[in-house]
């Protein structure tokens, strides 16, 4: 009789060590780190790693090089602009003289009042050459656009510099995106609107609920699947669009969110992480103040779950990842006496078996200062790595982002 209860017993003890193991037990966690790769000057200074891979030239001096491998990134730091790949080495490093808009595959400089607009080539070196272009160019999605004077008209130009369609609004335009040939305009009078890669319009909103229904932000997936924007002033809201049907321009709300009181300048928002998130810009109540006050922030919304997480922060959003690659997704904030703040964030996964949902804070992994009046900040993949290239004053720094 007592052997056998102590086989009872032993049974008992290894039941509640599996019950233990599958509910209780807990991952040993792994960490998130960023290690340099190179770190280079922008207008031809000396590199501090790699040096062999960035091409030297005389200070002040304009660079373009044509024999620069891989996919080239673009930037805007400080006066200068250009473009640089994973590897450290300059495509093109140059003065900015004009205004100017890049793209991963074209780049211009233009006047104020433009008559022609040259559009460069940044992979071949070619030129497009728009005359009378009336209006001010806009590169999206490896197309160019020309927006009216007035920014109430929009025009698409083929490669050889004419126009290929052009639609007129009823009011100024106020936020524009395109992808998987489509192209979804916000303008000042609270509608948005989706076009076909023939300039048709095949779907068109008009938020209400607000007291002025202006679009301050507007994003598409790559798959044209879902459409995002920021809309409204009293109460501002972020509204999430669905594609449904066979006709491809039927889009329905499935998800909207109240923004406190909100912004009136453009609001940054991106889909990211293959878009099964988006982030946006907004503003939060400060509870850790005596007074009512409003902080600035970004939420982000799992397109696949459903659930959205919300991340006050201190400053101002100076710079935002527009990749979010792998779960991965880092901003940079700005505050007085030009400091700058890098913060990293890691998504949970969508789907936690045996582990509770962790909290925003918590999502937070990495806060690191520098000193800068302007800042860059890129995203890329090298060779199933992430690279996160982060630029202040004339530096440019890349660091593959390892788990460990």
């Amino acid at each position: 009789m007592a052997q056998k209860k102590r086989k009872i017993y032993v049974v008992i003890i290894i039941l509640i060590f599996v019950i233990y193991f599958f509910t209780a037990a807990r991952p040993v966690p792994r960490e998130t780190v960023l290690s340099v790769k190179w770190i280079t000057t922008s207008s031809g200074g000396e590199a501090g790693y790699n040096s062999q891979n960035v091409f030297p030239t005389e200070e002040g001096s304009d660079l373009l090089t044509s024999g620069v491998s891989g996919t080239v990134i673009p930037f805007t730091l400080g006066n200068r602009f250009g473009y640089i790949n994973s590897e450290g080495q300059f495509a093109l490093d140059q003065i900015k003289n004009r205004d100017i808009y890049l793209s991963r595959s074209f780049w211009t400089e233009y006047d104020a009042e433009p008559s022609v607009i040259i559009i460069n080539n940044i992979n071949d070196n070619k030129e497009i050459i728009i005359e009378n272009a009336g209006g001010y160019p806009v590169l999206l999605d490896n197309r160019i656009f020309i927006l009216g004077p007035d920014q109430n008209a929009l025009s698409e130009i083929d490669a050889y510099g004419y126009v290929k369609w052009t639609y007129e609004f009823s009011a100024p335009i106020t936020s524009i995106d395109a992808a998987a040939g489509l192209v979804v305009t916000g303008s000042l009078d609270g509608v948005i609107e989706v076009f076909n890669s023939a300039g048709e319009r095949i779907f068109n909103f008009s938020p209400s609920g607000s007291r002025f229904s202006v679009i301050f932000g507007a994003a598409i997936t790559r798959s044209g699947s879902h459409i995002g924007i920021i809309c409204g002033i009293d109460p501002q809201r972020f509204i999430l669009f669905e594609r449904y049907g066979d006709s491809g321009g039927d889009y329905r709300v499935v998800y909207h969110d109240f923004l406190e009181t909100g912004f009136r300048h453009p609001v940054r928002i991106s889909f990211i992480d293959e878009d099964r998130r988006v982030v946006f810009e907004r503003q939060f109540q400060n509870k850790q103040t005596q007074t009512v006050s409003l902080q600035n922030g970004i939420s982000c919304y799992n397109i696949q779950t459903k659930k959205v997480m919300h991340f006050p922060l201190e400053g101002e959003i100076a710079a935002m990842d527009e990749t979010g690659d792998n779960g991965f997704f880092f901003l940079v904030t700005s505050h007085a006496f030009q400091r700058k703040k890098l913060i990293g964030i890691r998504f949970p996964p969508d789907r936690l078996f045996g582990l509770s949902r962790i909290d925003a804070q918590d999502a937070v992994f990495l806060k690191a200062s520098f000193r800068s009046e302007n800042v860059f900040l890129g995203r890329t993949q090298v060779s199933g790595s992430s690279l996160l290239i982060v630029g202040g004053g004339n530096e440019l720094s890349a660091f593959i982002l390892e788990e460990k």
